[in-house]
C-alpha cells in the first residue's frame, strides 16, 4: 500500500491490476471504499482519492465558489496516473465529480461507473423542479447553519440521505464525528448547483457503456436525475439494487462491489 498526505491531494493507492479511481460521497472519505479494496486488490490497482477537505486533501479557502473542475485537478497530482489509462468509479458527490473528470481525461478513461451521482443542476436545466427544489432545500439548511445551530443541518443531511431517524440512531461519538466531516458540504453545493455543461454534451464526452447504479428506495432527487440520464443517455447500462438507499455503498457493499467490479470487464 502506499499513502499519499502532501498538501495537495491525499490518496491510497493498493492493489496491483487496472487502475481504477474511487471517489467518495459527501460526509465520508476513502473509508467508504473499505470492502472494495480489502476483496478486490488481487485484480485492481486502486487509487482512493479524498476530495477537497477530506483527510490531508487541502480545505477549500478560496473566495470564489468550487466547481467540479476543482475537485477533478486533485487527479493532476498523482503520478502513477500520468500517461496510463484509468477507469473511475463515483458515487454521490463523486460521482458527480467523476462525470467532470471522465470529461476532462476523456481519452484515457476506460470505464465510468456512477453510484447515484448528484448533479442537481440537471434537475432544473431538464424542468424536473420539484426534485429541483427539494435538492435546494438541504443546501440551504446547509448554507444558514454552517456558523451558527450546524447541528440542525447535520441532523436534515443525514436524515435525508441516509434514512429518516439516522441522526437520533448515532451515538455521540459518531455525532460529532458526522457533524465535522460533513463541513466540506458548503462548498460542494456551489459545485453541483452551478456546473453548466449540457446533457448532451456529457452523453456525447462519457464513455458510451457507463454504468449507473441506484437503489431503488433512494431518495426521490436521486431518482429524477436517473429519469433525465436514462432518456437521454441510451447507451449506457443502468443497474438496480431492491434497498440500501443512496448509501448501498455501505450499507449493501458487497452487491455493489459485485456490479462494480462486473462493469469493469
Amino acid at each position: 500500500m502506499q499513502k499519499n498526505q502532501n498538501v495537495k491531494v491525499d490518496y491510497v493507492e493498493i492493489g496491483n491490476g487496472p487502475k481504477v479511481v474511487l471517489l467518495h460521497s459527501t460526509a465520508t472519505g476513502i473509508k467508504q471504499w473499505r470492502y472494495l479494496l480489502e476483496n478486490y486488490k488481487n485484480r485492481f490497482c486502486f487509487i482512493a482519492v479524498n476530495l477537497i477537505g477530506y483527510g490531508k486533501t487541502y480545505k477549500w479557502e478560496r473566495s470564489e465558489s468550487q466547481k467540479l473542475i476543482d475537485q477533478v485537478k486533485l487527479l493532476e497530482n498523482i503520478p502513477s496516473l500520468k500517461n496510463c489509462k484509468f477507469s473511475i468509479v463515483g458515487h454521490s458527490f463523486g460521482g458527480s465529480v467523476a462525470m467532470m473528470a471522465a470529461v476532462h481525461f476523456q481519452k484515457v478513461v476506460n470505464n465510468l461507473i456512477l453510484i447515484e451521482p448528484n448533479p442537481f443542476y440537471l434537475l432544473k436545466k431538464s424542468g424536473y423542479l420539484n426534485a429541483y427544489e427539494e435538492s435546494l432545500i438541504i443546501q440551504k439548511k446547509i448554507k444558514k447553519y454552517y456558523n451558527k445551530n450546524w447541528d440542525k443541518a447535520v441532523h436534515f443531511f443525514a436524515d435525508y440521505w441516509n434514512g429518516k431517524g439516522s441522526w437520533e440512531s448515532y451515538s455521540n461519538d459518531q455525532k460529532v464525528k458526522f457533524s465535522e466531516i460533513l463541513k466540506p458540504n458548503f462548498h460542494e453545493w456551489d459545485a453541483v448547483l452551478n456546473e453548466t455543461i449540457s446533457i448532451q454534451e456529457l452523453y456525447k464526452k462519457l464513455p458510451k457503456d457507463t454504468t449507473f447504479i441506484s437503489a431503488l428506495d433512494t431518495v426521490f432527487s436521486i431518482k429524477e436525475i436517473k429519469k433525465i440520464l436514462n432518456y437521454h443517455c441510451k447507451t449506457w447500462n443502468f443497474k438496480t439494487i431492491n434497498s440500501g438507499g443512496h448509501m448501498a455503498v455501505i450499507k449493501k457493499p458487497s452487491e455493489l462491489a459485485s456490479i462494480i467490479v462486473e462493469s469493469m470487464k
